[in-house]
């Protein structure tokens, strides 16, 4: 029953629209607070990451100072070994592009 301009509701649907309300506001909270869960979650994970990559900074410069310039040497590969394998995927893409297109032309030429 809707509350309508001068009709009264009785104390019976006053009760059940109260109960009705407060379920939704419930549900409304459950959302949300899973909502905050995943970032929070999201938070920790990236929290995580830099944990690692933080770790993995100092392990390789850890030795440093016993042999000098061996660290850097060591990061400076990992760069080198990323940036080679973009260029791969890279390339890859372009050529699978490229082969397409050709069979888009050959296509157009059979019609």
């Amino acid at each position: 029953p809707r509350e309508k301009e001068g009709v009264k509701l009785s104390s019976k649907a006053k009760e059940k629209k109260e109960r009705k309300r407060e379920r939704k506001e419930g549900k409304k909270g459950g959302k949300e607070g899973r909502k905050k869960e995943r970032k929070e979650r999201k938070k920790e994970k990236e929290r995580k990451k830099e944990k690692e990559r933080k770790k993995e900074k100092e392990r390789i410069f850890e030795g440093l100072s016993q042999r000098e310039g061996r660290g850097q040497a060591i990061f400076q590969s990992k760069r080198k070994e990323g940036k080679k394998e973009r260029e791969k995927g890279r390339k890859e893409r372009r050529e699978g592009r490229k082969k397409e297109r050709k069979e888009g032309k050959k296509e157009r030429k059979r019609k």
